[in-house]
């Protein structure tokens, strides 16, 4: 059933690259490029390959992380065995029970797929194009025998063009907190607007905001459990929310990740926020992902007086 799946996709993929019809936009793919697109920027930084080219290979070749490669093995990229000497696992592929390699987390996944692309020399004349050339790049990986889909080039182009991912190859940066936190045991969610309440189980979503990253605490959760369950210093976890380490934590509270910054996202450039009952500047602050002490200096008066229902509060 899945050799037939995989045929039809082929099929439309061909109509739509002979018709120059592009991909219709899904949420599934941008969710899998918000996650993983810094890994990829990385990866192109330091071994060469570009974060389209990798972006696009990683949508396709997992089904935007939803494949059983991924859900197994961590394997984004379909890369088959070939002398690893790591975890493995059985795929049916071109053949049934082939080997395929296995990793701990995406992170490492992304690292092997550029090193494998880097250190093979059929792959070697790629790296002698522009970083900008996704089509050559595509088509060079077909004609290396990277897939036998037929139309595996032209099906990479498509994802990149719909998707913009071209954007990427020119990066000089990325985020290195997501490179290390945004694997498939916690997810990122992009938040577009001030903060909400939400809740989950198992290990805690990691939320995004005003140049931030954010927790919502639950039930038991302390600065060590958080720094443990995250990787982080649980002291500088605690530092960061202006906190001390021993505080007890409040389910539904927000714990910021890494230092807060002076101000809120530019919307609120023109905006002010209504205190509500029982409400402290403290609250407020962290509620936005704002240092207390740059929260206090844009409302000095209604500071020194303490906090009333209604009152308006500058956040920019």
């Amino acid at each position: 059933m899945k050799r037939y799946i995989f045929l039809l996709l082929s099929f439309l993929y061909m109509l739509a690259a002979t018709a120059g019809t592009p991909l219709k936009w899904n949420q599934v793919y941008q969710t899998y490029i918000n996650q993983y697109k810094d890994m990829a920027i990385e990866g192109m930084l330091k071994y060469g390959v570009p974060a389209s080219i990798t972006l696009a290979q990683g949508l396709l070749e997992s089904n935007a992380g939803r494949g059983r490669l991924v859900l197994l093995g961590n394997n984004h990229f379909g890369i088959k065995c070939h002398g690893w000497t790591g975890r493995t696992i059985t795929h049916d592929d071109d053949e049934l029970g082939e080997c395929f390699r296995a990793y701990g987390n995406a992170l490492e996944s992304f690292e092997d797929h550029c090193r494998f692309l880097r250190d093979r020399p059929r792959y070697q004349s790629l790296f002698s194009l522009n970083r900008s050339d996704y089509r050559g790049w595509a088509y060079g990986l077909k004609r290396a025998g990277y897939a036998t889909n037929p139309v595996y080039a032209q099906s990479l182009i498509n994802i990149i063009e719909t998707y913009q991912l071209y954007q990427y190859d020119k990066a000089k940066d990325y985020d290195r907190f997501m490179v290390h936190h945004s694997g498939e045991n916690s997810s990122v969610v992009l938040d577009k607007s001030a903060p909400n309440v939400t809740t989950a189980n198992g290990l805690h979503t990691i939320h995004k905001y005003n140049d931030n990253y954010y927790i919502i605490v639950r039930n038991g959760d302390t600065f060590k459990s958080l720094g443990k369950e995250l990787d982080l210093s649980y002291r500088k976890l605690a530092k960061y929310n202006e906190r001390d380490k021993h505080d007890r934590l409040v389910p539904g509270e927000f714990i910021w990740l890494k230092k807060k910054r002076k101000k809120a996202p530019k919307n609120f450039k023109d905006r002010l926020y209504y205190v509500r009952r029982s409400e402290s500047l403290y609250d407020i602050a962290q509620k936005y992902g704002i240092r207390l002490k740059s929260l206090v200096e844009k409302n000095e008066k209604i500071a020194e007086r303490g906090l009333r229902i209604g009152d308006e509060v500058r956040l920019y």
